[in-house]
Order: structure tokens, then C-alpha cells, then sequence
């Protein structure tokens, strides 16, 4: 074959090899990222509660702690979601809102994944006696419902968002021990695993280089997932005075507020609201992850 000068007049019957550059691997996974419906409306809702979480000190129409009307007013001009039983506006207060959930979701399953994800690592790869010690404590957390277990360690510290935070963690870190123990066993029996142990490669950089790398694709897609649920427990808590304590703008709290004033919906309608959102956008987003990252959806 010969290389053609791009400058060149080609004579007539000579034949012309044209070029062509083929996408890499990482170009079509983002094209096939953005193409997945799922994902570009789970990013857009998840954008637009973050942008809200950061920004809504600088634009927020009133102070959430502070009575801007009369009480228990209907929706109108002024309060787009009326206000509350202390004059409270109730937009306001579902802004800022955000700032609590949001926050302690991504924490909660940060620290899960940290603290399960290490425990079924070492678990998974190592067996024996840590495998049999990981997995029991972990079954001994997950007999119990988890809102019965969040509830219970929750009433055990007393209300507060931080005690609610570690009573969720309780709850979430068995979930990622298992999820990474199984994915870690899957991959340390590949062949290229084995190739790094006979050539003298020690068991923690085969952990880290090799096993971990390969293991984390469905627990990022099940922690996206679970931010949903947490924001859900977190609401789920404080409506049951075990989570953000009054004057707090938290949505679950609000909801606790809404049920004393039954007649006066919009004040629990409205964090109503903005639970279903979130919890909405990270399970879009979540699926979305799932079929792209997934290889036998991808072939499909």
C-alpha cells in the first residue's frame, strides 16, 4: 500500500485511499451519555437543585426564618407557595431547603461507600476470616428494616440532622460491603489478574491498580441511585422529629408542619414537591448510568 500526498493531483484510474478517524472509545461513551433521555433529564433536574443549593442566599426573595405576611396565606402574587403558620414564606423555605438535604445525601453515601466499600473490598479479596466477619456484621444490620434501624439509632443520639446523618450511614454501609464483595470476587478470577500475580505483583497494588478500577461501575450506578433515597429517609426522620429540629427549613420538617395546618395543603404540597423532583432526577439519572454503562444493554 502506498501513502498518498494529500496535495497531489491524482491521475485518472488511479485509486484514491481516503482516510478516515474513527472516534475513541471515550468520545462514544459521552455521545452515548448525552444521547440516553434518562440521563440528560436526571442531570438537568440535579443541575438545577445544585445551582439552587449554592446560589440561593443571593437571590432568594425573603429570609427563611424571618414572618413576611400573614399567616397561612393561599398562593398568590407575592407567595408564590403562601406562607406558613408563623408567616413564613413558604417558596423561601423550600429554596432553601436544599441546602439541608442535598448536602447530607451526598455525605451519607460518601461515608457508606467509603466505610462498606473498603469493608467489602478487603472482604472480597482477601476471604477467610475478614470475609466471614465483614459479611455477618453486615447481615446483623440488614435484618432489621432501615427506616425501623434509622429510626432507632436516631432516637438513641436525639434529633439533629448530624445524629440523623450517622443513624443513615448505619443503614447504607452493609449495602455497598456486599455490592463491592461480589464485584471484587467476579473480577480478581480474571486472567489478567492472575498474569500480575505471577509476575510478583503484591496483593495490595493488584487490589488497587487492578481489582478496584474494575469493580466500581454498578456501585457508582447504585450510590447514584440511593442519593434519592437518602434525601427520602432524610425527609422521612425529620417528619417523624427525628431529623432537623424547628426553625430549620427542612422539606421534612415543613411536611410535619403541613399536617397540623390540614386545610392549608400548600404548605406541605410544596416540599412534597421538591422531594419527588430530586428523588426523581437521581433515579432518572441513575437508570440513565445503568443502560450506558451496562454492556449488554449497550450491544442491544
Amino acid at each position: 500500500m502506498t501513502i498518498q500526498d494529500p496535495h497531489a493531483i491524482p491521475t485518472p484510474g488511479a485509486d484514491v485511499v481516503v482516510a478516515t478517524r474513527t472516534p475513541n472509545r471515550s468520545r462514544r461513551s459521552s455521545l452515548a451519555m448525552f444521547r440516553n433521555p434518562g440521563i440528560a433529564f436526571g442531570t438537568a433536574i440535579t443541575l438545577i437543585w445544585l445551582v439552587i443549593m449554592i446560589t440561593v442566599h443571593w437571590w432568594a426573595p425573603y429570609d427563611p426564618y424571618e414572618s413576611v405576611g400573614s399567616r397561612l396565606q393561599s398562593p398568590n402574587g407575592q407567595h408564590w407557595f403562601g406562607t406558613d403558620a408563623l408567616g413564613r414564606d413558604v417558596f423561601t423555605r423550600v429554596l432553601y431547603g436544599s441546602r439541608q438535604s442535598l448536602p447530607i445525601a451526598v455525605l451519607v453515601i460518601a461515608s457508606a461507600l467509603l466505610i462498606g466499600g473498603t469493608l467489602g473490598a478487603l472482604a472480597g479479596y482477601f476471604g477467610k476470616f475478614a470475609d466471614t466477619a465483614v459479611m455477618r456484621l453486615a447481615d446483623v444490620t440488614m435484618a432489621f428494616p432501615p427506616i425501623l434501624l434509622a429510626m432507632a439509632v436516631a432516637a438513641a443520639l436525639g434529633p439533629g440532622l448530624r445524629n440523623g446523618f450517622f443513624a443513615m450511614v448505619i443503614v447504607w454501609w452493609p449495602i455497598y460491603a456486599r455490592l463491592l464483595r461480589a464485584q471484587v470476587m467476579a473480577v480478581k478470577q480474571r486472567e489478567h489478574i492472575e498474569a500480575a500475580v505471577t509476575v510478583g505483583a503484591t496483593r495490595g497494588r493488584i487490589l488497587r491498580r487492578h481489582v478496584l478500577p474494575l469493580s466500581f461501575t454498578g456501585v457508582m450506578v447504585n450510590a447514584t441511585m440511593d442519593l434519592g433515597q437518602v434525601v427520602l429517609l432524610t425527609a422521612s426522620l425529620s417528619f417523624l422529629g427525628l431529623g432537623a429540629v424547628p426553625p430549620a427549613p427542612e422539606w421534612g420538617a415543613m411536611i410535619t408542619e403541613g399536617a397540623k395546618n390540614f386545610y392549608q395543603w400548600w404548605i406541605a404540597v410544596a416540599p412534597g414537591l421538591a422531594i419527588a423532583t430530586v428523588v426523581l432526577g437521581f433515579n432518572f439519572l441513575g437508570d440513565g448510568l445503568r443502560d450506558v454503562l451496562d454492556v449488554r444493554s449497550a450491544q442491544r
